[in-house]
């Protein structure tokens, strides 16, 4: 009965870490959330118990004569995990890779349940509180504080010009607008058009809204998308 009530403890300790994960996840409308992480989180902790316990069972049968590792299974939960990992990483056409802080979370929730199951409450307590200080709070800092790179944000803007004379035109309202032009690529379109395609670098107050409304409102252009990245 002791045994099973520290199993239980353990799996509930489990549970609540795994669902602060979650719900951070699920607050940013993430494709892996709340059910995903808590599945990850205790069935990491449930396999690293199983791996400890059936190791000193083993060893306390003096009839058996077998050398185990007490952690095998939770290096293959390790390794594993970088399947789910890699499933919630996405490469998008405008070349921008998302996903990869989802996937960081995803390995996260495996080693939390880990460190309950071998025993490490407050460890991974407080690697859960370090976490979501690391994802939450520290970028929200960086960008009032931090190096200037740290407080801009990356902005796609396609515009349809009739000319190509306005192509110098539309990059030098968004020079004068102290907005940084990152890339630029220029593809000749039917009907005499031509695609203008800028990543621009903006202060993270700036509104994508408003890069839409300037880029409108210059003479010549045509149609205009604009991406927050």
């Amino acid at each position: 009965m002791e045994f099973s009530l520290e199993v239980l403890l353990k799996l509930g300790i489990t549970a609540a870490l795994g669902l602060v994960i979650g719900l951070e996840r699920e607050i940013k409308r993430k494709p892996v959330g709340l059910k995903t992480c808590l599945v990850i989180s205790i069935m990491s902790c449930l396999l690293t118990i199983v791996s400890i316990e059936t190791t000193y069972d083993v060893a306390a049968r003096p009839e058996i004569n077998v050398t185990m590792d007490p952690l095998r299974l939770a290096a293959q939960i390790v390794s594993g995990i970088g399947f789910l990992g890699a499933g919630v990483i996405l490469r998008k056409s405008n070349d921008s890779i998302l996903g990869l802080t989802t996937a960081a979370m995803i390995w996260g929730a495996a080693g939390i349940g880990i460190a309950v199951g071998a025993g490490f409450y407050y460890e991974a307590i407080a690697g859960v509180i370090l976490l979501i200080i690391s994802v939450e709070l520290l970028p929200y800092l960086f960008s009032l504080i931090g190096p200037k790179q740290l407080r801009e944000k990356e902005i796609l803007l396609q515009v349809t010009l009739n000319h190509p004379s306005k192509i110098s035109t539309v990059l030098g309202v968004f020079e004068k607008a102290d907005m940084n032009i990152e890339n630029v690529r220029i593809k000749d379109l039917p009907d005499s058009l031509h695609l203008l395609q800028l990543r621009l670098s903006v202060d993270f107050r700036q509104r994508t809204t408003e890069v839409y409304e300037m880029a409108a409102s210059i003479n010549g252009v045509q149609s205009v998308e604009v991406e927050s990245l």
